[in-house]
């Protein structure tokens, strides 16, 4: 929790220093940001419990209002980054909407480099906290105090820590692409394309198992491959458009 407190407050100052860089307005930059974190939280609980459909048959057992709370925590308590992400752009887009910004695709290049970095330091978290952990490894950590019990006693991979770099990659990356006149309002979709061929391949280094699975697929590896499919359909579109 701390350390994506620490992260939303230096991607906070990174997107405002950037949007008054860009000649754009710094206070709905903060603004957006602070709209979106709302949007994060939510979604990411809903797909955590997406995630946990197979423990709704823990409601019948609620007796007492503490029951019930107790239920609740246990199928809404976690947070699952893509449903975060995804709330986080709907967040946005209302903003957008309601307040009629303008140069939508200016601010959203900002945050194509922004959510890497904040998401660097929320995998740092994780790697300290124990959870999201990785499998059992010969290379490795071995925790002892994690809030998760599986997660303790045995030597796992830290694919937190290989996300993190990731994400920290991925953002020096999208800010060189920045410098294009070309990519400009599509660095975003550049990002989601990145981040979604990375977390498909650091899946089958994770050691959790809550995270639902169909047809040998995580739940973030399905999304991961929804995300790759509309991108590639999406470029694939905007480039035939220009053409013709």
């Amino acid at each position: 929790m701390l350390c994506a407190l620490v992260g939303i407050m230096v991607t906070g100052v990174f997107a405002f220093i950037k949007a008054k860089k860009n000649n754009l307005n710094e206070v709905m930059m903060t603004f957006m940001l602070m709209f979106s974190v709302i949007g994060v939280l939510i979604g990411g609980h809903l797909l955590f419990a997406v995630t946990n459909l197979d423990k709704l048959w823990l409601f019948g057992k609620v007796r007492s209002f503490g029951d019930f709370i107790a239920v609740v925590s246990v199928i809404f308590g976690g947070q699952v980054f893509y449903g975060g992400l995804f709330g986080g752009i709907g967040a946005a887009l209302l903003f957008a909407k309601i307040t009629r910004l303008e140069n939508f695709s200016g601010y959203t290049d900002i945050m194509a480099a922004g959510v890497p970095l904040f998401h660097f330091f929320g995998r740092i978290g994780c790697f300290l906290g124990g959870c999201c952990y990785g499998i059992e490894s010969d290379f490795g950590f071995t925790t002892h105090n994690a809030l998760i019990s599986s997660a303790n006693g045995v030597n796992r991979f830290p694919v937190q820590l290989f996300e993190a770099g990731f994400c920290l990659l991925i953002m020096i990356f999208i800010l060189r692409l920045s410098r294009c006149e070309k990519l400009k309002g599509r660095l975003f979709h550049i990002y989601l394309f990145t981040y979604a061929i990375g977390r498909f391949i650091l899946e089958f280094f994770r050691g959790d198992s809550y995270r639902g699975f169909l047809l040998g697929l995580s739940t973030s590896q399905i999304i991961s491959v929804v995300i790759i499919i509309s991108v590639t359909i999406y470029f694939f579109v905007a480039r035939k458009s220009k053409t013709t």
